[in-house]
């Protein structure tokens, strides 16, 4: 399933995913969800106008690209599905369905004695995950250089991790974005569990990635050191 010139051969590629049999939603579990472009500028939803000026449950939005420095203006046209506290703003960002790596499993639950009247978005569980992006140039996605996997593969950005997915109707190869951290909400209809799951070994080695991304530098007794330390001696690079 793996080249040897991947950073899954330290362990042996078979020993890179196994089974979630029990669809547990745990670290390193493989899921589905929605990851939002976060490099694309966002736009801001504004209700101008209505339809009908007696219905209060539609109205016509202004889309505009929004900017940290752009102060925002707070409208007084009333819709009931767009409440608008102050200072917040509707915004729309541009999202695709993604396989997504589970980095942190749910957090323990906050006692709800603490949170009498506080919104339950202030303390509401997430779930940390990093979105993979396909490989292969089609008509669907723009995919990447050969020359960029090829660097990829052989672990020289902590961001940046080259797998090979165990779903049907993917890509054939993926990259891994650590630098995409995100949370999503950890209600069921968020994702979509698969039946797959990194290893123990294989968190290890995502887990020093992770260290290596946050806090730079890697542990020279760890895995990447010597992974690269092969791959040096192989390809000279």
């Amino acid at each position: 399933m793996f080249p040897d010139d991947c950073i899954q051969s330290i362990i042996g590629s078979a020993n890179w995913w196994t089974k979630n049999n029990e669809k547990k939603l745990c670290r390193g579990a493989l899921i589905i969800a929605f990851a939002p472009h976060v490099d694309q500028v966002p736009y801001a939803l504004e209700p101008v106008g209505r339809t009908d000026a007696s219905r209060h449950d539609s109205a016509i939005l202004r889309v505009a690209p929004l900017s940290v420095n752009q102060p925002l203006e707070k409208t007084d046209l009333p819709v009931a599905a767009m409440p608008l506290p102050d200072g917040e703003v509707w915004a729309a960002y541009r999202a695709k369905k993604r396989p997504c790596l589970v980095i942190g499993s749910t957090n323990p639950a906050v006692d709800q004695a603490l949170t009498g009247g506080t919104p339950k978005n202030s303390t509401a569980p997430t779930v940390l995950v990093a979105p993979y992006y396909g490989v292969d140039r089609d008509g669907r996605r723009a995919g990447y250089k050969p020359d960029f996997v090829e660097r990829v593969r052989h672990c020289e950005y902590p961001q940046f991790v080259w797998d090979r997915l165990p779903i049907a109707g993917g890509p054939d190869e993926s990259i891994l974005r650590l630098d995409h951290l995100q949370p999503i909400g950890a209600l069921n209809n968020s994702y979509k569990i698969t039946e797959f799951k990194l290893s123990d070994a294989a968190l290890e080695i995502i887990d020093e990635l992770v260290h290596w991304l946050i806090w730079g530098g890697v542990d020279a007794d760890g895995l990447i050191a010597l992974y690269r330390e092969e791959i040096k001696a192989t390809f000279g690079s």
